[in-house]
């Protein structure tokens, strides 16, 4: 497509193929999202205040006296969790649908959407309840220094969540199936073979569902593992676009860079419960809480403490994130030698997705680096192994 071009000006000509009004729109919606994380992180103080106003887990927890204590512990976890649902549930559908559907990112409708939602509240209300039902029973079983083992704790749980999604709860939410015999699964198959995996583990699903987005993903753990490709991308990408994006998320699996994120969280749950252990008395005052911490009735404040952790934290988790892609890209563009399908493939996630933030903007935000970011170093491979 494009040869011997100077990589900046390539990388320029991709970018500005989307047109004026498109980038203007991408940086609108980019923006806002952005705007949506501080949004979200006052929902979480304005829920955590209901909780304790209400004393909605105090209450619930003398009706459940008479059950055995881990029994209660779990109810008033998953509780928690669906009441939590309720309270930002018009932040949810503002966020998830009003606004995806005012930018032509989704062609869901609501009722489908609401169902979808109430079904992963469901999941995340049990996922949730078992979790901080485990973490409970580390604070009363370790004493003070409970956080220090919250990193195996949470590595555990990450793992098991990563080896059973792809088989229970993802099959929920989409349809997947092998990618339909023809050239595209005979290109696919040759990527899967040269990296040594199993070429049943590439997938199509019906990801235009949920989203118009251009899209593919990785998931899953060992036996579970699977490379997944949204009806969308298989719809509107050439081949070549195809066998760049496919080989992008092979290099997720090869790379093992599941086991980086894993390792990442481990480490922020040890600092988030370091730091909401020495900060809960604190913030229990704050919200008028009365119950100390090994107790799950304080579990609102525990969740806005960690909320507020991961907000500040984003940054770090998005840094690691977005090295990950670099890897993934620089990955693709040695296995399938495809540059220019590469930023073909780039320029469709530009639609909802600033390809031009500012640089604070993409560190701070971004978890994937900026898609002018990435042509340009697909361009400059291209011109560096001469085109």
């Amino acid at each position: 497509m494009l040869t011997s071009v100077d990589p900046q000006t390539a990388t320029a000509v991709y970018i500005d193929s989307l047109g004026v009004d498109a980038l203007a729109q991408a940086a609108a919606y980019t923006q806002g999202n952005h705007w949506l994380l501080l949004v979200s992180l006052l929902v979480a103080w304005l829920n955590c205040w209901l909780f304790v106003r209400l004393d909605i887990l105090g209450r619930l927890n003398q009706l459940l006296a008479s059950k055995l204590r881990a029994l209660r512990v779990f109810l008033l976890c998953s509780s928690y969790f669906l009441v939590t649902s309720i309270v930002t549930m018009p932040l949810a559908i503002y966020a998830g649908w009003w606004r995806e559907t005012s930018y032509n990112r989704t062609s869901q409708l609501l009722g489908d959407f609401l169902s979808q939602t109430l079904l992963s509240t469901a999941i995340f209300a049990v996922l949730g309840g078992l979790f901080f039902l485990m973490l409970y029973e580390l604070i009363r079983r370790v004493g003070q220094r409970w956080w220090v083992w919250s990193g195996m704790m949470t590595a555990l749980a990450l793992s098991i969540l990563l080896l059973i999604s792809p088989i229970l709860i993802e099959p929920l939410f989409n349809q997947y199936q092998p990618v339909p015999a023809g050239q595209v699964q005979n290109e696919l198959r040759k990527l899967a073979t040269r990296a040594q995996i199993p070429v049943d583990r590439i997938f199509t699903y019906d990801g235009s569902r949920q989203s118009n987005n251009f899209t593919a993903n990785v998931s899953g753990i060992g036996s579970s593992a699977r490379i997944a490709i949204s009806d969308v991308a298989l719809s509107s990408a050439t081949l070549d676009e195809v066998k760049a994006v496919t080989a992008h998320e092979v290099g997720h699996y090869v790379l093992g860079h599941i086991w980086y994120i894993v390792g990442l969280y481990a480490l922020l749950s040890i600092l988030f419960f370091f730091i909401s252990a020495r900060s809960f008395g604190l913030f229990a005052r704050l919200f008028g809480l009365k119950a100390p911490l090994d107790s799950a009735v304080g579990l609102p404040v525990l969740m806005f403490i960690i909320s507020l952790l991961g907000f500040l934290g984003e940054p770090i988790t998005n840094s690691l994130i977005r090295a990950n892609e670099l890897a993934a890209d620089r990955y693709s563009l040695e296995a399938v030698r495809l540059p220019d399908a590469m930023a073909g493939a780039l320029v469709k996630t530009a639609e909802y997705r600033d390809p031009r933030p500012h640089p604070l903007q993409e560190f701070l935000f971004y978890t994937h680096p900026s898609v002018e970011r990435r042509v340009l170093m697909a361009m400059q491979w291209k011109a560096e192994h001469g085109g």
